[in-house]
């Protein structure tokens, strides 16, 4: 997606995938295999700031053992 189709997106979902790694996707699209949505949305600011609160520790969960 391009930095303008991001920006025109006005609403976003953070995914999580097996490694607890957190991303934002639009909300509403077909996820890719392997990421789930944890039930937050909101503009592209709100996600990243949710993620910076949940996601503290960046390392992939088979790291963290």
């Amino acid at each position: 997606m391009t930095e303008a189709a991001e920006a025109a997106q006005d609403s976003w979902a953070i995914v999580v995938n097996h490694e607890e790694q957190h991303s934002i996707w639009p909300a509403g699209r077909e996820l890719p295999a392997g990421w789930n949505e944890i039930g937050f949305t909101g503009d592209r600011q709100a996600c990243l700031d949710r993620i910076a609160t949940l996601w503290t520790d960046l390392r992939p969960l088979s790291l963290r053992g």
